[in-house]
């Protein structure tokens, strides 16, 4: 990889994430050939908000490799909890680890911990903007599951507006030719504008739905996501919304053979039980090949062996980010990195518009 760490799937050039799916298929086929592959090295977990299949197959897909494990999976059992900073954070635990996982629910949050990494940074989700190793996870299901990643019709149901893991999917297959995206969700949860950009500037085209029903017989592939209580300010708008979209046997009927569900999983009432039986549901299969995802992954992460700290980068902009989730409205010595673009200034650490061009 021509880059040290990986926030986002969308900085690796289409011939290296090429590699990783290809070295995931040949480690899902021979997983023995690389045992005791990490042998002395030490993968850091620094997970500020739960994770059941991500911390555990990040930690599964170390010890495979012959690996060890430090961190934490609660913040309040660490000196987080006594106000230390992410920089502080990172500075000292880069010094034990060769690789930092981390997982946050401020966007934004595993760039800024890479500005002061001595090792390399994977971003294991930061709050609701992406989600690199699970549409890793996706890609290879997709691969084996269905042969292709082009000229699919993907439909995306549920939590379009929070699900990071919608988003890091769909930077990631705009990029691969003929795909067409149907967004299935109700307006308040709506696909943010600068992914639909996104869709756009790759070639690929989009459509919306109100219903699965509607959506469901031209889907080569089904995305279902959870609502997601954790993002929402107010418990009655998640109660309103919460069981709008739910995938049952029947909805199935009118589907395709060959339809691929997915879910990054964990579920709660969105994909009925009565569907895990039925041969199109690829979820759980999904999940073993997160393990061998992050394995591939591990591997061309600690090929890199520079223990440097990297040199912050300047202010870009005199402007405050006004996104509240951004991990910079909480780490205020954070480098104001901004990107000019048609519709104003873009945060780098969130992607969302900033409103405020002043100090």
């Amino acid at each position: 990889m021509h880059t040290r760490d990986l926030i986002d799937l969308a900085e690796l050039k289409p011939s290296e994430l090429q590699d990783i799916l290809r070295f995931t298929g040949f480690i899902a086929q021979n997983p023995q050939y690389y045992r005791g592959n990490a042998e002395h090295k030490i993968m850091a977990t620094l997970f500020y908000e739960p994770s059941t299949r991500t911390q555990m197959s990040f930690q599964a897909a170390m010890l495979r490799l012959g690996g060890r494990l430090i961190g934490f999976d609660d913040p309040d059992n660490s000196s987080v909890a006594k106000g230390e900073s992410l920089k502080d954070t990172v500075r000292v635990i880069s010094n034990y680890a060769d690789v930092l996982v981390i997982r946050s629910p401020l966007e934004g949050a595993a760039l800024a911990a890479s500005l002061y990494s001595r090792c390399p940074v994977i971003n294991a989700g930061d709050g609701g903007h992406l989600h690199p190793t699970q549409t890793l996870t996706d890609l290879a299901t997709l691969d084996n599951a269905v042969g292709r990643l082009d000229h699919l019709t993907v439909g995306l149901c549920g939590d379009n507006l929070n699900g990071r893991t919608v988003h890091s999917l769909v930077k990631t297959l705009s990029r691969y030719a003929g795909n067409h995206f149907v967004m299935i969700s109700t307006p308040e949860l709506a696909l943010p504008g600068y992914l639909l950009d996104e869709i756009t500037r790759g070639g690929s085209t989009y459509a919306r739905a109100e219903t699965l029903e509607e959506a469901i017989p031209a889907l080569d592939v089904l995305y279902m996501t959870r609502i997601q209580k954790e993002r929402f300010a107010s418990v009655d708008e998640y109660e309103r919304l919460k069981d709008v979209f739910v995938l049952d046997r029947a909805k199935l009927k009118h589907a395709k053979s060959a339809l691929r569900i997915l879910h990054p999983l964990p579920r709660v009432n969105e994909i009925a039980v009565d569907v895990d039986d039925d041969p199109r549901a690829t979820y759980f299969a999904q999940t073993e090949y997160g393990l061998y995802a992050r394995m591939a992954l591990l591997q061309r992460v600690l090929e890199h062996t520079d223990r440097a700290v990297p040199t912050a980068p300047a202010d870009t902009h005199k402007a405050r980010c006004t996104n509240e989730r951004c991990v910079t409205s909480k780490e205020h010595y954070l480098p104001r990195l901004f990107k000019e673009t048609d519709a104003g200034l873009v945060c780098r650490y969130c992607e969302q518009l900033s409103m405020n061009n002043g100090q």
